[in-house]
Formats: C-alpha cells, structure tokens, sequence
C-alpha cells in the first residue's frame, strides 16, 4: 500500500522494551505516520494517551503497572475514537479474545513483519480490524457462539433504528468478515463512501467501532447468506 492514508494519522507505541518500543515508532515514523508518544507502562500508557489524543495505538499487553487489556478499557472508555492494535509477543486464543471484548481493532503478533506491521496501522487507521492470519476467524467464531447464547434483558426493548438498504448490505459483508476495500469491490463503490456507511451506521446504532459493529450483526444473523 502507499502512503496516502498515514497523512496526519496519530500513532502512540507502548512497550516496555524500550530498543522494541524505539524500533517501531522509527519504523512508523519513516513510513508516514505522525508518532505523537510512547509508553513503558500502563499508567503512563493512560496518561499519555489522554494528552496526546493518537488516532492509533499500538499497545503490547504485558505491561507493568497495569496489564495491557485494562489500558485498552480505560482509554477507549474516554476517548471512543481511539483505536487500538495490539502488538504482542502472545498468539494465545484467550489473549486474542479478551483483547477484543476490551475493545481492541486489531491484534498482530510480534512475528509480523515491518511492512505487515505498517498496513496494521494504516487499515486500523481507516477502521478495518486487522488480525494475524488465523485469528480473525477465532473472534467471528466467539462472537456466533455469544450470539447463540440467550441474552437477557428487559423486556422493553428499545426500537432498532432504520438502516438503509445500502446501510444494511455493507453491514451484511461487514460481518462476513470482508475489508472496506473488498467490500468496496464487491459493491463497485469507492472505499470513502463505505467509510461514510459504516461511520452512518455506527451513529445509528449508538456503536464504538467495527468490532462492536460486526457482533451486532452477527446477533442478528446477518453475517447468514
């Protein structure tokens, strides 16, 4: 991929190694992205994000201080439009899952390349979640098995906002799984007007991100041809 979408993006690494954490916010740096901080620990982590308000965060999840997972809850919980990727040394299905459910977009192992670790950044950027091979399917797999869980609730149910028929069709191939670009593919439209769908769609439907966007869907069956 080129360049074009790292302009202005806001990226902050947290790591306690310090030669790793340097090494990735050089490499991001070098490919574009405007490295605003870095961390060695969670309550710095915290801290700093609050301050820097980054578009991106990278984040390790053995941290000292405070585990990775609950620097993940607390500044998602205060800055919504935050996103965050998970770089960790950890490919563990618990790991994966309970990195997500704390809100993380994306989870990469270390193995990944500099080059995988760039288009991480720039596809969370846009909002696509971004998994290592393999451990995307784990997620959408724990997100059918919770649908089919019973939910409890109420009673009083709260009337579903109306989604257009464009609205609906992208947030069918949303949770198949499919890429903004793909999916912009598949409707022969262009990769900002599926941006603009899904941001609509979020707003309708009182969500935070992707993540919490495909699980809506599949609750409601829409990732079944």
């Amino acid at each position: 991929m080129g360049g074009e979408g790292r302009d202005g993006v806001k990226v902050m690494v947290v790591d306690d190694h310090p030669m790793w954490r340097d090494a990735v916010a050089r490499d991001l740096a070098a490919a574009g992205f405007a490295v605003v901080a870095t961390a060695g620990d969670g309550p710095q982590a915290v801290r700093r994000a609050r301050a820097a308000g980054p578009d991106v965060l990278v984040l390790d999840l053995n941290l000292p201080g405070l585990p990775g997972v609950q620097v993940c809850q607390e500044v998602v919980g205060a800055q919504p439009g935050v996103r965050v990727l998970v770089l960790s040394a950890s490919g563990e299905h618990a790991d994966v899952l309970e990195a997500v459910k704390s809100g993380a977009t994306g989870y990469l192992v270390k193995s990944a390349s500099t080059e995988e670790l760039i288009d991480a950044v720039e596809r969370t950027a846009q909002g696509d979640p971004v998994f290592t091979p393999g451990l995307a399917g784990l997620v959408l797999g724990e997100y059918r098995r919770l649908a089919g869980e019973p939910v409890a609730g109420s009673g009083d149910e709260p009337e579903v906002p109306k989604l257009t028929d464009r609205e609906t069709e992208v947030l069918r191939l949303v949770a198949k799984g499919l890429s903004y670009k793909q999916i912009a593919e598949r409707l022969v439209i262009s990769h900002r007007t599926v941006q603009n769908h899904v941001q609509n769609t979020l707003g309708k439907l009182q969500l935070h991100n992707r993540v919490e966007l495909v699980r809506y869907a599949i609750e409601r069956g829409l990732d079944d041809d």
